[in-house]
C-alpha cells in the first residue's frame, strides 16, 4: 500500500512538475490589423517551436483605442511581458520605470551589429538606454493617383505646397472627387506637423528657452493652409473623422487623389491598384524649398514587471532577428532597420523609390516629433484629435489652435528641461 501511495505521489509530483514547466508569455500588439496579426502569429509559432515549454498569448488591441486600453491594463497591474511600443508612447512608459533596459541583451546579441545606427539611436531615445528595439521606420511620402491627375488635366505630380493646392483644386472640380485624403481623426497629427514645419521652413519644435514654435508666424501659416484644404472642399467632408483605414480606402477607391502616408499603406494599395495607376514621391516642399516629412517608428519593449525576462528577450530576438524582422516588415511595409535587409529585392520595387528619393534629398528633412516628452502620447492621441477637428470645422481659428498646442507643449518642454 505504501508503495502504491508512493508511486501515486511520485506521479502527481511528476504531473505537477510538467505543468509548472510550461511558461506563458504575454505579448500585446497595439498597431493592429488582420494581416499584421497573422504575420505575428507565424513568427511567434517559430519561437514556440524552438521553445516547446513556452506558449505565447497574443493580445491584439485595436489601434484607434490602443492608447487608452493599454493604459487601463497598466493601471490595473495587468502587465504583459512584451509590448509593441510606438515611438510616441516610449517616454511615458520608460520614464515611469515600466520598461526594462535591453542594453545587457544587446551587448551579447549576434544581430546587434546588423542594426542600423538610426535604429539604435532611436531605440535609445530615453536616457541613452535601449528601452525599445525599433523594428521599422515610417517615413511620410506622397501617394498620387495617376488616372485622376490625368483626368483633371494635371500634367505632373506636385513638388511644392503651391502645386499641391492647385492640383487638389483641379481634382476636386471633378464630380464626386477630392484632392486630398485628409486624416482628421486618430493619428492625424503628422499632417498638421508637416504643414506647419514645411510652411515655416524649419522643423524645430522649441526655442532654447523651451517655448514652443507652434504659435510662430510660419507655423500658424502652415496650420491655416492645412485647415483651408478642408474648409475649401479639397478633402472629403467626412475626412474630419478619418483614421488610417479610411484614408487608405479613400485613395485606392479613387475618392481622392493624394495621400500622405508611410510605406505600410502599400499593403492595401498594392492589392487593389496596379503600379501604373499610382506613384509615390517625396512630400511637397514649402516656400524655402524644404520639406519636413515626419519619420516615426515602432518596436518591441520588455515590461520591467516580467517574471520571465530572459525568455521575453528571446521572443524579442525572434521578432527582431533577420528572419522574423524581414518577414514582418515586408508585410507591414516599414522601411528596414537591419543593414542586411536593405539588399533584399523586395525594397527594389518601384513603389519604394519615393521614400529612398526622399532619404537621398538633402532638402527633404526627416522629422522626429518630440516623443521624448512624457506628455506627448496624450497630446497626439487625445488632445490633438479633439482640437484639430474643432479647427477643421471652424469652431476655433488656426491661431487659437496654434496657441493651445504651443501652451501645452511649452509646459511639457520646460518641465523636461527642468529635469
Amino acid at each position: 500500500m505504501k508503495k502504491l501511495l508512493s508511486a501515486s505521489a511520485l506521479a502527481l509530483l511528476a504531473a505537477s512538475g510538467a505543468a509548472s514547466a510550461e511558461t506563458t508569455l504575454r505579448l500585446v500588439e497595439v498597431i493592429t490589423s488582420p494581416a499584421r496579426t497573422e504575420t505575428l502569429k507565424q513568427i511567434v509559432a517559430g519561437f514556440e517551436e524552438a521553445h516547446p515549454d513556452t506558449k505565447v498569448e497574443i493580445i491584439s488591441l485595436p489601434w484607434g483605442e490602443a492608447f487608452q486600453k493599454f493604459a487601463t491594463m497598466v493601471s490595473a497591474g495587468d502587465l504583459p511581458d512584451v509590448v509593441e511600443m510606438p515611438d510616441t508612447w516610449l517616454s511615458l512608459y520608460a520614464n515611469n520605470g515600466l520598461l526594462e533596459s535591453l542594453e545587457p541583451y544587446l551587448a551579447d546579441w549576434d544581430t546587434t551589429a546588423d542594426l542600423t545606427d538610426r535604429a539604435l539611436e532611436l531605440g535609445r531615445d530615453i536616457d541613452d538606454t535601449a528601452y525599445m528595439l525599433p523594428y521599422g521606420f515610417y517615413l511620410r511620402a506622397l501617394f498620387y493617383n495617376k488616372d485622376l491627375l490625368k483626368e483633371a488635366g494635371v500634367e505632373a505630380p506636385p513638388t511644392t505646397l503651391e502645386e499641391f493646392r492647385a492640383a487638389s483644386e483641379a481634382i476636386s472640380a471633378l464630380p464626386g472627387k477630392s484632392g486630398y485624403c485628409m486624416r482628421g481623426g486618430p493619428g492625424g497629427l503628422n499632417g498638421w506637423m508637416m504643414a506647419g514645419a514645411t510652411m515655416a521652413g524649419d522643423n524645430a519644435f522649441f526655442n532654447e528657452d523651451g517655448t514652443s514654435t507652434m504659435d510662430s508666424e510660419g507655423w500658424v501659416k502652415g496650420i491655416e493652409w492645412y485647415v483651408d484644404l478642408y474648409k475649401d472642399g479639397l478633402a472629403p467632408k467626412d475626412s474630419v473623422n478619418w483614421g488610417f483605414n479610411e484614408i487608405v480606402a479613400g485613395f485606392y477607391s479613387g475618392t481622392c487623389a493624394f495621400l500622405d502616408q508611410d510605406p505600410d499603406a502599400l499593403i492595401a494599395i498594392a492589392e487593389r491598384m496596379s503600379e501604373d495607376q499610382y506613384g509615390v514621391i517625396p512630400m511637397p516642399k514649402g516656400p524655402d524649398g524644404k520639406a519636413f516629412p515626419t519619420i516615426g517608428y515602432a518596436g518591441w519593449s520588455m515590461m520591467s514587471a516580467s517574471e520571465n525576462k530572459d525568455l521575453a528577450w528571446e521572443l524579442i530576438a525572434q521578432l527582431e532577428g533577420p528572419e522574423g524582422n524581414i518577414a514582418w516588415n515586408k508585410k507591414i511595409g516599414a522601411l528596414p532597420v537591419l543593414k542586411s535587409a536593405e539588399e533584399d529585392e523586395f525594397y527594389a520595387a518601384p513603389a519604394f523609390k519615393g521614400w529612398f528619393d526622399a532619404l537621398a534629398d538633402e532638402n527633404v528633412v526627416p522629422t522626429v516629433m518630440p516623443t521624448y516628452l512624457e506628455e506627448f502620447a496624450y497630446f497626439k492621441d487625445s488632445m490633438a484629435i479633439a482640437s484639430g477637428q474643432k479647427a477643421l470645422l471652424g469652431e476655433i481659428t488656426p491661431q487659437e489652435l496654434a496657441s493651445e498646442w504651443a501652451a501645452y507643449l511649452t509646459k511639457a518642454q520646460q518641465k523636461h528641461l527642468a529635469k
